[in-house]
């Protein structure tokens, strides 16, 4: 189908849904009322700060919400493809002011560059076809302020709505679609003197949990991007233009996520697996509805741990969308609604003070350099009395062996010793920090993996390969070799907030 024969069915499917221009019609939902009540809080909280902020609303409908926008920015630009929707928005929120109302094709759209601080979107992108979704991402770059934000929630793998359709010409997208090409996009906005890009960090991706818990609905996704600085000649390890690309393509493909999994034991991606998650989520004295910030979770072992067994409320982020997209699989199958899970960076994302009763990671924060500010985010995100527990891969004194500064290089791990981590802490504000050198318990779970793993030889190569099996031994042996050296060490830190 070409492109203007694409246009004009998307015309028809929604010139058949705007007659009467209710929500109902416009969300393609007989509860939609319901819905609206519960979802509406939950996208708005998600959104960055907006006072003083100019923000434009594709595919705005019949203003759900842009009411709400208008009253936390200082202009609103609502944009939609149907005549009756924006009618209804203009009589319904145009009274507001600060307030611009216009019926356009997305495809043709087009504002002078560097125009807002947040194009906000909610079902827009599956009307797309992908080389018209690719062309507007660019279109986003431009008209976005630097620093500006990109928030878009879609529908992914089916429909959600219950209203009838004859035909339905939705592309309903995977989440890694979605990932892929906003993190993919580069835009050169270079100016006479010398090359400029930018592009989009992910800062947030999750499920819209008003549809999980109405609907046992989990297709409902929402991103929020942010547009950065992008150099395309030194770009980062291995030609990726985002940490995230690098995660996701060398260290956390999804084939390598599931082969960690094999060493460490289901569910895990962390050392020793349930043995140690146990140990130390046991330090915490978890009770029933506490709420956890579990950063780095990997494919979610841990989270559901804490939630069967002390019925915690546990938010699982990670970086690599391949991990929570697995975490997002194994919760279908765990049907725990205490867990959530989302894609998101840790240094960029915000939180409420005094939001979590714990924050809890295994070995995650050797990726973040600034880590000082990582843990004044963490502090300040902890209720008062609330509780910090931290595994992760630390260093020896230097100078260490040329083969452990080519790793660490290749990596691109930050490390310190378990001292100065320690020492961290306490300079952000916590107490009672406890920082323990528990490499001689990191070697011997080492050994025991190893030992697992010569056991299931067979059944590892068969599920993967002879090749496979060959280098996470090699990788396994290798980290022995290191912390038998002194170099590398592996630090448990315990910290309260009072």
């Amino acid at each position: 189908m070409d492109k203007e024969s694409e246009r004009n069915t998307m015309m028809e499917f929604w010139k058949e849904h705007s007659q009467s221009a209710t929500v109902e019609e416009m969300m393609l939902d007989s509860n939609a009322q319901e819905l609206t009540q519960h979802e509406l809080p939950e996208i708005l909280s998600m959104l960055p700060c907006l006072a003083g902020s100019d923000v434009l609303e594709l595919g705005a409908g019949i203003g759900r919400y842009t009411r709400h926008l208008i009253g936390k920015a200082r202009h609103v630009t609502a944009v939609d493809f149907m005549e009756k929707f924006v009618e209804k928005n203009r009589e319904e929120n145009s009274h507001l002011g600060n307030a611009e109302f216009i019926q356009a094709d997305v495809t043709k759209l087009d504002f002078p560059k560097h125009s807002f601080d947040l194009v906000f979107s909610n079902w827009l992108l599956m009307y797309l076809s992908d080389q018209e979704l690719t062309s507007l991402a660019e279109k986003f770059l431009s008209w976005l302020r630097p620093g500006g934000f990109l928030f878009f929630r879609e529908s992914c793998f089916h429909q959600s709505g219950d209203s009838k359709r004859d035909f339905n010409p939705t592309h309903y997208r995977s989440p890694a679609h979605y990932n892929h090409l906003m993190t993919s996009v580069l835009l050169d906005e270079s100016e006479k003197a010398g090359k400029k890009y930018s592009g989009f960090d992910m800062v947030l991706s999750k499920t819209v949990q008003t549809y999980v818990k109405m609907k046992k609905n989990q297709n409902q996704l929402c991103w929020l991007m942010q547009k950065a600085c992008r150099d395309a000649v030194d770009q980062l390890q291995g030609g990726f233009s985002t940490f995230q690309q690098f995660l996701d393509n060398q260290q956390y493909t999804r084939r390598g996520i599931l082969r960690y999994e094999k060493m460490f034991g289901s569910g895990f991606v962390s050392t020793g697996g349930l043995s140690t998650t146990k140990e130390f989520v046991d330090m915490l004295n978890l009770t029933a509805e506490q709420k956890v910030l579990d950063v780095g979770c990997g494919i979610g072992g841990g989270d559901f741990y804490m939630a069967k067994t002390f019925g915690a409320e546990v938010l699982g982020m990670d970086l690599s969308s391949n991990m929570v997209e697995i975490a997002m699989e194994r919760a279908v199958t765990e049907k725990l609604p205490l867990v959530q899970f989302e894609v998101s960076d840790a240094t960029k994302r915000r939180f409420p003070d005094a939001t979590f009763d714990v924050v809890y990671s295994r070995d995650t924060i050797l990726h973040i350099r600034d880590k000082l500010d990582l843990f004044r985010k963490f502090y300040s995100w902890l209720k008062p009395g609330g509780k910090l527990l931290i595994s992760d891969y630390c260093c020896g004194e230097k100078p260490w062996t040329p083969a452990f500064q080519d790793y660490v290089n290749q990596r691109g791990y930050i490390l310190y010793t378990p001292q100065k981590y320690g020492q961290f802490l306490s300079e952000v504000g916590f107490s009672n920090v406890r920082a323990e050198d528990r490499t001689d318990q990191f070697i011997q779970v080492i050994k025991t993996e190893l030992q697992r793993a010569e056991e299931m030889k067979e059944e590892f190569i068969q599920e993967f390969s002879k090749d496979d099996y060959d280098a996470l031994v090699k990788g396994w042996t290798e980290k022995l070799q290191r912390c038998e050296t002194g170099d590398q060490r592996w630090g448990l830190f315990y910290a309260t907030k009072e």
